[in-house]
Order: structure tokens, then sequence, then C-alpha cells
């Protein structure tokens, strides 16, 4: 019974080989091959490689992969990284740049640019950067998010959400940076022109805060370049990956990516890829 069980498995072996037309041989040294230390760690490597990627919400390239890589203990470089993302077919999210149409306009007479396009900072709290970007959602409509960052880890450390573009919305979103601030007198805060930061509500709040207000240059997106680019971001990363029913939900899309993944998990080129966080620890540390 074994010898006809087994002429009759050799058969359909042959007749299989025939038909993909390959040598037996090979299908038999399929069977014992065992995957050699090289292969083993090859395949090790493919793993962490695809980890990174998916942690990154598939947003990372080669690049930050890397640096990722590397603070795990993984030596490696960017080509062999770019290799084994191109194998798996792994794409990063590229977020295009864009060349704004710049408008040299002038600040007012009454008003100044004082940042003048310095987003360096020394420390923490030093240099604040705010502006106001449209989101649409189905029941809605437009909603709009106003945001203010630190230049210094290029933190969103306040933001508001509203279904209106008013002076408070523009107010709450500095008030909430404002909360674990002790002492906000001489903070500069740059913003544009927009009626929301020239007004009579959102001025009377710097005044009795003591934040020096800065503005930039009518039409000039560049001059107020790191928030333009965080909102620019979050649009590419989040918001135009999909379609929120209502400001509920798109709510809570904003707050999930900002608190979650944007200060505490996305490494920035600009802080020697690191998270804001974790530049945010390090100042308050050295203070």
């Amino acid at each position: 019974m074994f010898f006809i069980q087994n002429n009759l498995e050799n058969y359909t072996v042959k007749q299989m080989c025939k038909a993909l037309k390959f040598a037996r041989s090979t299908y038999y040294e399929a069977l014992v091959h065992s995957p050699s230390n090289k292969e083993q760690e090859y395949q090790r490597f493919s793993e962490e490689v695809k980890a990174c990627f998916e942690q990154s919400k598939k947003l990372y390239g080669a690049i930050k992969i890397h640096r990722k890589l590397i603070e795990k203990g993984i030596p490696c470089s960017i080509k062999r990284v770019q290799r084994h993302m191109q194998r798996q077919g792994l794409r990063s999210l590229v977020v295009r740049k864009y060349n704004y149409k710049v408008n040299q306009g002038k600040v007012p007479d009454t008003k100044e640019n004082i940042l003048n396009r310095d987003f360096t900072a020394e420390t923490i709290n030093q240099k604040w950067v705010t502006d106001i970007t449209y989101i649409y959602v189905l029941r809605e409509g437009w909603t709009y998010l106003a945001s203010v960052m630190d230049l210094h880890n290029r933190k969103i450390i306040g933001y508001a959400y509203g279904k209106n573009i008013t002076a408070d919305l523009a107010l709450n979103a500095v008030k909430n940076a404002c909360l674990n601030v002790t002492d906000t007198k001489g903070i500069l805060l740059h913003s544009d022109l927009g009626s929301q930061y020239t007004s009579d509500l959102f001025e009377k709040y710097m005044n009795e805060n003591g934040l020096v207000h800065s503005f930039s240059r009518k039409g000039n997106p560049y001059d107020n370049a790191c928030i333009e680019s965080f909102h620019s971001v979050l649009k590419k990363e989040e918001i135009y990956l999909h379609t929120y029913q209502d400001f509920e939900e798109c709510r809570k899309a904003i707050f999930e990516y900002i608190e979650c993944w944007y200060n505490r998990q996305r490494i920035h080129s600009a802080l020697g890829y690191k998270t804001p966080q974790q530049v945010e620890e390090e100042a308050l540390q050295s203070a």
C-alpha cells in the first residue's frame, strides 16, 4: 500500500513539474530548503521597515524610516531602506511644495512685522505663530481651524475648531496656548492682517497679557511660513485622506492628529528628526 501511494505521489509531482516546466530536483530542493542566516536577517529587516512604515500611518519615506531604525539600534543605510521599501511596494505620502503667488504688500504704519521671517527661537515660549485654515465637512460645509505654533519646537500649543471664522475663534486658540504658560509677557505672536487678528477683541487680550503682536505683509504667506506649512501637512496627511460626515467627526480627527500624532510621534527634519514633544522636554530640562 505504501509503495502504491509513494508511486502515486511521485507521478503527481512529475506531472506538476512537467506542466510548470521546471525540474523535479528544484521541487525537492524547495521542500528541504532551510533559510540561511543571511536570508533570515534580510526578512527581519524587511519586517522592521514595514513596521516603521505602518506606525507612521504610511506617511514616512526612506529618510525618516532610516532615522527611526537607527534609534532602535538597527544599523542601516538610506539606500538599503529604499530597496526594501521598493521590494514591498511601500510608498510614502509626498507633500507637494507650493509656490505661492506673492503680493509684496506692506504692513500698515500702525502695525509692524517684528518677526521678519526669523523663525528661530532659543527656547520655548519666545516666538509663536498663528493662522486660520478652512476644512470642509459634508453636513455643515466649511469649518475653520485656528492654530498656534511655538517656533522653537514646532509644537501646536493651542488650537480652536469652529463653524465660524471669527475673532473669538482666533482668540480661543491663543487662550489655549497660554493655559500652560505662567508669564506670557514679552512673547512674540505673529499673525497675518486678517480681521480676526486686527480686531479690538484680539488686541485687547494681547495688551492685557503682555503679548507682542507681529504681522505679515499683506498677501505674503511666506512671512508666516511655518504655520502655513503645518496646515498644509495636516491637510495632506489627514484631511484630504478622509471624508468627514459632520463637524464632530472632524473635530475628533483633528484632536487625534495634533495631540497623538503631530506633537508626540511625528519627527521633523527641522528639529533634527525629533518630535516637538522631545524638543520641548529638552528645553524644560535645560531651563
